[in-house]
């Protein structure tokens, strides 16, 4: 199987003013409120969709550590239950949620392989507060994509 890079995307905008085909893939990827996240792979069809959603989001590659430190402080069961070590060992193989996390990372798991995890992070707005939220990352905003510095920024967002 091949490695597919995951992408964290954070939803930066509201919703008021927001164009119905722009909206739909906004709810198609689950990004239905402000500050929320969610990891996907790095595939055409997701490319595509963030493209469409470009004003509205921010995106980047997410490293292992950082989705390990999301998935630890931000993942939640149904009924807003914390993701703990001894959840992961009774429902899945792996022994603890960061080997959940290593194997989230490299492909070889699913968020969706886990009963009751839910595939949004609701997060802090960012400490320090965001540069601009009409702006694309390389003018000195912060919509778009940014690479490898989305890991700073969800770090500042947990």
């Amino acid at each position: 199987m091949k490695r597919v890079a995951k992408l964290a995307v954070i939803r930066v905008r509201g919703s008021v003013n927001v164009r119905r085909g722009v909206s739909e893939t906004m709810r198609m990827l689950g990004l239905t409120r402000t500050n929320h996240c969610v990891v996907i792979d790095d595939t055409p069809t997701s490319r595509g969709m963030l493209q469409k959603a470009k004003d509205m989001i921010t995106w980047g590659e997410v490293e292992q550590k950082v989705l390990e430190k999301l998935i630890r402080k931000r993942g939640r069961l149904t009924g807003d239950k914390h993701l703990t070590d001894e959840f992961i060992k009774s429902q899945t193989p792996f022994q603890s949620l960061s080997e959940f996390a290593a194997a989230v990372h490299s492909g070889e798991a699913e968020f969706g392989t886990l009963p009751g995890l839910k595939k949004v992070f609701r997060l802090h707005p960012p400490r320090k507060g965001y540069k601009a939220t009409k702006r694309p990352f390389k003018d000195f905003g912060d919509l778009g994509y940014r690479g490898e510095q989305i890991n700073e920024f969800v770090i500042r967002m947990i």
